[in-house]
């Protein structure tokens, strides 16, 4: 992948601000969602650290404080979009992008410190791309994610970098561009050659799906084995940003069977997945549940899943998240498709209570 020319890469704060403004202006939000996702966008390479030239410095000075404050937000920012959907998450973060970090990065400071203050711009943007990503806000999603890289690696943060070029690949994979999916994947791989063992455990998974994705089921399976291997001897801690665990593996796991055709053995997986996954990430059981009851009804499994169903309802009645809005309109599909079934009817009359409380959000 071509690195971008050094005459036409533009200040990175300044294209923080702007997309971050963008996505604060709710008459601009509704053009930000119609950016197309591009398949064949180069994204930088990682060449180290690297000051941006003709950066304006403010009058002001920063310190660890500033830094550990962006970190602490991030932190925070990710525990609300656990608990109450992107849809809310999401606008707190950008307008926090803009007011403060672009500020701080513009602001004095010794060399330790900018750095440290790009890497925590960097995971928060990245964790920004994310939410629009998830919440189907393709080409939105992918201009963070393509700040997030030039932060990066203006900080030398070789994690940050690794694990965006991962968030683009399962955003690939996402939208089923299987080739893409790999070559990011195998990307993030490369450019991290003495990564912790959880790195290489959230690394690994994805090659794992993208792999399948384009058939390579031998070279699937051996990343699966790596990534579970990593798994193993990684620390028990829980990441704000990028965090990869027993349930993360579960679903990468799911994803290869799916892939294969083994779709028993993807709805065994997913079930593994939910068991090991913490109470409190009630966005990604969500989608865990949804995707299971998609394949137990393909399995022809109707009470099943219509069970998990009732489950994805649980939490989907009070979180804002478009995907989540997705895997509602397949659940009325499933419904009027099966509507003689007596657990399908049932499940019908919680669904219209459901869309009832949410009101036009699932209209």
């Amino acid at each position: 992948m071509a690195e971008r020319s050094p005459h036409t890469r533009r200040d990175t704060v300044g294209q923080l601000t702007d997309l971050g403004t963008e996505d604060m202006n709710p008459a601009r939000r509704r053009l930000l969602a119609a950016s197309l996702y591009s398949a064949t966008l180069a994204v930088p390479a990682f060449a180290g650290p690297a000051r941006a030239e003709g950066r304006a410095r403010s009058a002001g000075r920063i310190g660890p404080g500033e830094v550990a404050t962006v970190r602490t937000m991030t932190g925070r920012i990710a525990d609300i979009l656990d608990e109450l959907g992107g849809g809310h998450a999401r606008p707190m973060a950008a307008a926090f992008l803009v007011n403060t970090v672009a500020p701080y990065l513009r602001a004095q400071a010794s060399e330790p410190v900018r750095q440290d203050m790009l890497s925590a711009a960097s995971d928060l943007t990245y964790l920004t791309g994310w939410m629009a990503m998830y919440e189907r806000r393709q080409g939105l999603g992918q201009r963070y994610y393509v700040t997030a890289l030039d932060l990066a690696r203006e900080a030398g943060d070789h994690l940050t970098y690794c694990r965006t070029l991962r968030g683009m690949s399962l955003q690939a994979s996402h939208l089923g561009h299987g080739r893409r999916a790999r070559d990011l994947a195998d990307a993030a791989a490369e450019a991290a050659p003495r990564a912790g063992p959880r790195l290489v455990a959230f690394l690994r998974g994805q090659q794992a799906h993208a792999a399948a994705m384009v058939g390579d089921r031998r070279r699937a399976r051996a990343r699966l084995r790596e990534a579970e291997s990593a798994l193993s001897r990684a620390e028990a801690r829980r990441d704000a940003v990028g965090g990869y665990d027993r349930a993360a593996y579960e679903f990468h796991v799911a994803h290869v069977l799916a892939e294969g055709g083994d779709l028993p053995g993807s709805v065994a997986a997913l079930q593994a997945s939910l068991r090991a996954q913490p109470e409190r990430q009630r966005q990604g059981r969500l989608h865990a549940h949804a995707v299971l009851a998609k394949r137990q009804f393909a399995l022809g499994h109707l009470d099943a899943g219509c069970a998990t169903w009732s489950a994805f309802l649980d939490d989907y009645q009070t979180l804002s998240t478009a995907r989540g809005d997705e895997h509602f309109a397949t659940l009325r599909g499933y419904l009027r498709a099966h509507s003689r079934v007596r657990a399908v009817r049932q499940l019908a009359g919680r669904a219209r209570e459901v869309a009832a409380l949410k009101g036009s959000t699932v209209r």
